[in-house]
Protein backbone atom coordinates (compact mmCIF):
# COMPACT_ATOMS: atom_id res chain seq x y z
CA UNK A 1 0.00 0.00 0.00
CA UNK A 2 1.43 3.70 -1.28
CA UNK A 3 2.07 6.54 1.41
CA UNK A 4 -0.93 8.48 -0.65
CA UNK A 5 -3.10 5.32 0.30
CA UNK A 6 -2.17 5.66 3.79
CA UNK A 7 -3.09 9.26 4.36
CA UNK A 8 -6.39 8.56 2.44
CA UNK A 9 -7.79 5.70 4.56
CA UNK A 10 -6.23 8.15 7.74
CA UNK A 11 -8.30 10.94 6.73
CA UNK A 12 -11.39 8.61 6.06
CA UNK A 13 -11.22 7.30 9.55
CA UNK A 14 -10.63 10.31 10.80
CA UNK A 15 -13.92 11.60 9.41
CA UNK A 16 -12.24 14.61 7.05
CA UNK A 17 -13.52 13.07 3.88
CA UNK A 18 -16.75 10.67 3.31
CA UNK A 19 -16.13 7.24 1.95
CA UNK A 20 -17.36 8.67 -1.84
CA UNK A 21 -14.45 11.16 -1.78
CA UNK A 22 -12.05 8.39 -0.50
CA UNK A 23 -13.10 6.20 -3.14
CA UNK A 24 -12.71 8.97 -5.86
CA UNK A 25 -9.03 9.76 -3.93
CA UNK A 26 -8.18 6.08 -3.86
CA UNK A 27 -9.01 5.84 -7.90
CA UNK A 28 -7.03 8.56 -8.25
CA UNK A 29 -3.72 7.56 -6.47
CA UNK A 30 -3.64 3.90 -8.12
CA UNK A 31 -2.42 4.69 -11.72
CA UNK A 32 0.70 2.45 -11.10
CA UNK A 33 -1.86 -0.60 -10.45
CA UNK A 34 -3.72 0.20 -14.19
CA UNK A 35 -0.65 0.49 -16.03
CA UNK A 36 0.64 -2.92 -14.42
CA UNK A 37 -2.69 -4.31 -16.22
CA UNK A 38 -2.62 -2.41 -19.31
CA UNK A 39 1.26 -4.00 -20.07
CA UNK A 40 -0.34 -7.62 -19.19
CA UNK A 41 -2.99 -6.98 -21.30
CA UNK A 42 -0.74 -5.95 -23.86
CA UNK A 43 1.06 -8.93 -23.44
CA UNK A 44 -1.75 -11.17 -23.64
CA UNK A 45 -3.45 -9.72 -26.49
CA UNK A 46 -0.67 -9.31 -28.46
CA UNK A 47 -1.45 -5.66 -29.82
CA UNK A 48 0.52 -2.61 -28.74
CA UNK A 49 -1.59 -0.23 -26.22
CA UNK A 50 -2.89 2.76 -28.02
CA UNK A 51 -0.64 6.02 -27.08
CA UNK A 52 -2.90 8.76 -29.02
CA UNK A 53 -6.61 8.82 -30.88
CA UNK A 54 -5.87 9.94 -33.97
CA UNK A 55 -8.46 12.64 -36.48
CA UNK A 56 -7.42 13.69 -39.72
CA UNK A 57 -9.23 15.87 -42.06
CA UNK A 58 -7.96 15.62 -45.88
CA UNK A 59 -8.60 16.93 -48.82
CA UNK A 60 -10.14 13.78 -51.15
CA UNK A 61 -7.54 13.24 -54.03
CA UNK A 62 -10.92 12.72 -56.32
CA UNK A 63 -12.71 15.10 -55.39
CA UNK A 64 -11.38 17.28 -58.31
CA UNK A 65 -11.36 21.45 -57.63
CA UNK A 66 -14.05 21.49 -55.43
CA UNK A 67 -12.52 19.53 -52.92
CA UNK A 68 -11.89 21.46 -49.70
CA UNK A 69 -7.95 23.32 -49.20
CA UNK A 70 -8.12 22.84 -45.19
CA UNK A 71 -6.61 19.80 -43.28
CA UNK A 72 -6.88 18.66 -39.90
CA UNK A 73 -4.42 16.99 -38.30
CA UNK A 74 -5.21 16.22 -34.38
CA UNK A 75 -3.36 13.71 -32.02
CA UNK A 76 -4.65 13.63 -28.59
CA UNK A 77 -2.40 11.50 -25.98
CA UNK A 78 -4.26 8.98 -24.48
CA UNK A 79 -2.53 9.67 -20.89
CA UNK A 80 -4.16 13.16 -21.47
CA UNK A 81 -7.75 11.56 -21.62
CA UNK A 82 -6.71 9.06 -19.21
CA UNK A 83 -6.57 11.88 -16.69
CA UNK A 84 -9.44 13.79 -17.93
CA UNK A 85 -11.33 10.99 -16.69
CA UNK A 86 -9.42 10.63 -13.53
CA UNK A 87 -10.19 14.25 -13.03
CA UNK A 88 -13.69 13.67 -13.48
CA UNK A 89 -13.45 11.73 -9.73
CA UNK A 90 -12.85 14.26 -7.65
CA UNK A 91 -15.83 17.25 -9.10
CA UNK A 92 -17.93 17.96 -6.35
CA UNK A 93 -21.40 16.48 -6.72
CA UNK A 94 -22.73 19.62 -6.92
CA UNK A 95 -21.01 20.81 -9.57
CA UNK A 96 -21.66 17.35 -11.38
CA UNK A 97 -25.33 17.69 -11.51
CA UNK A 98 -25.01 21.31 -12.80
CA UNK A 99 -23.01 19.39 -15.91
CA UNK A 100 -24.65 16.81 -16.33
CA UNK A 101 -27.83 19.08 -16.45
CA UNK A 102 -26.16 21.31 -18.97
CA UNK A 103 -25.00 18.51 -21.44
CA UNK A 104 -28.17 16.88 -21.42
CA UNK A 105 -29.26 20.69 -22.50
CA UNK A 106 -27.24 20.46 -25.35
CA UNK A 107 -28.45 16.87 -26.25
CA UNK A 108 -25.59 15.03 -25.13
CA UNK A 109 -26.96 11.97 -22.75
CA UNK A 110 -24.13 11.83 -20.65
CA UNK A 111 -23.62 10.82 -16.60
CA UNK A 112 -20.23 11.91 -15.02
CA UNK A 113 -21.32 10.13 -12.25
CA UNK A 114 -21.15 6.86 -13.94
CA UNK A 115 -17.53 7.01 -15.73
CA UNK A 116 -14.76 5.56 -14.16
CA UNK A 117 -11.24 4.89 -14.78
CA UNK A 118 -11.77 1.09 -15.15
CA UNK A 119 -14.18 1.94 -17.04
CA UNK A 120 -11.98 3.61 -19.53
CA UNK A 121 -9.83 0.97 -20.07
CA UNK A 122 -12.17 -1.06 -21.42
CA UNK A 123 -13.14 1.66 -24.10
CA UNK A 124 -9.59 1.94 -24.97
CA UNK A 125 -9.58 -1.83 -25.40
CA UNK A 126 -12.40 -1.38 -27.94
CA UNK A 127 -11.25 1.41 -29.72
CA UNK A 128 -7.90 0.36 -30.19
CA UNK A 129 -9.61 -2.04 -32.66
CA UNK A 130 -12.07 1.23 -34.30
CA UNK A 131 -10.96 2.63 -37.52
CA UNK A 132 -13.13 5.07 -39.19
CA UNK A 133 -13.64 6.21 -42.37
CA UNK A 134 -15.80 8.90 -44.15
CA UNK A 135 -15.38 10.29 -47.62
CA UNK A 136 -18.06 12.93 -49.15
CA UNK A 137 -16.13 13.76 -52.21
CA UNK A 138 -15.05 16.73 -50.60
CA UNK A 139 -12.87 15.87 -48.38
CA UNK A 140 -11.78 12.48 -46.12
CA UNK A 141 -12.05 12.23 -42.42
CA UNK A 142 -10.27 9.41 -40.63
CA UNK A 143 -10.56 8.72 -36.25
CA UNK A 144 -8.24 5.76 -35.45
CA UNK A 145 -6.32 4.83 -32.28
CA UNK A 146 -2.34 4.57 -32.29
Amino acid sequence: MSENQKKILEMLADKKISVDEAYRLLSLVEPEKSTETASFRTVESGKPNPKYMRVVVQPDPEGGSEASPERVNVRVPMALIRAGIKLTSVIPPGAVNKANEAMREKGINLDLNKIKPDDLEQLVDALSDLEVDVQDGKAKVRVYME
